[in-house]
């Protein structure tokens, strides 16, 4: 595959406030995520700034442990046009490593009441060694980011 990202998107009946709020919350992220890997938030302070750090549990049937844990580092913050982070892990030593993918919300405001949602999936990044442990890329299947959005888009016209 040469293109390195996937996106989908959708029209949401919110305002882009709304949805970057909805977004910009790490403890609704579970209920927004199409594939059921994310579990909870382990930090559950909102998101703020770039260079912000938040740990999810999740769950995947094919990881060695089963359970385990992301870190995830603002990359993008611009309330509330666009928000993105960085999904890596700690290592024993307490050392973070990102492993080059990222994760993309870009709102563009439709009138008062709607949204057009563009979710990104980028690995365009991923460092070579990373490839050769033989992670497929995107790690789902194609209908995850329009699940995502479908999801995204009930909660926010439920708030």
């Amino acid at each position: 595959m040469d293109q390195e990202n996937v996106s989908a998107t959708l029209t949401v009946t919110a305002p882009a406030e709304k949805v970057f709020a909805v977004l910009a919350d790490p403890t609704i992220h579970s209920a927004i995520d199409g594939t059921g890997w994310v579990q909870e938030s382990v930090d559950r302070t909102p998101l703020t700034e770039v260079g912000q750090i938040f740990r999810m549990d999740m769950y995947h049937a094919n990881h060695p442990n089963g359970d385990y844990q992301v870190v995830n580092k603002v990359q993008m913050f611009d309330p509330p046009r666009a928000i993105g982070w960085l999904t890596g892990q700690q290592q024993g030593d307490g050392h973070l490593e990102f492993g080059g993918w990222i994760w993309r919300y870009d709102l563009a405001p439709l009138g008062p009441s709607e949204t057009e949602v563009t979710l990104t999936y980028d690995w365009s990044a991923v460092p070579q060694f990373i490839r050769e442990r033989g992670i497929q890329f995107p790690p789902f299947g194609p209908d995850h980011l329009t699940n995502s959005l479908h999801h995204l888009a009930e909660l926010v016209s439920g708030r």
